[in-house]
């Protein structure tokens, strides 16, 4: 039971870019695809519930509403989880509120948002 609270308390700790290699691992080697999971677990449960399930937005949008106290931090993550340049990403910063990823799945949606979050920045999903 304790291994179980151990891995349990791993997988929350998990950063975002952790969460995609664990995805990409899921995937290659085990063939299952994590999102297709969850969407499979939403839907099922929202049988039950009558019908929100087919209401549940399934692409989302992050929008970094403010760079907070700690902008330096922000545009190094910003520029981590986006890819582009550090100038890009300063510009994304900075002209807050922008949209650092569009059409994202929720889960990573929700990840990137709690990276951010976490570096201190304010964060909303669309």
């Amino acid at each position: 039971m304790a291994d179980l609270k151990d891995f349990a308390e791993q997988l929350v700790n998990l950063t975002v870019k952790e969460v995609n290699e664990l995805a990409t691992i899921l995937k290659d080697e085990y063939g299952i695809e994590p999102a297709a999971a969850a969407v499979a677990v939403a839907a099922g449960g929202g049988a039950a519930g009558g019908g929100e399930a087919a209401e549940e937005k399934s692409e989302f949008d992050v929008v970094l509403k403010s760079a907070g106290a700690s902008k330096l931090a922000v545009v190094k993550l910003v520029k981590e989880l986006t890819g582009l340049g550090l100038k890009d990403a300063k510009g994304l910063v900075d002209e807050a509120p922008s949209t650092i990823k569009e059409g994202v799945s929720k889960d990573e949606a929700e990840g990137l948002k709690s990276s951010l979050e976490e570096a201190g920045a304010e964060v909303e999903l669309k």
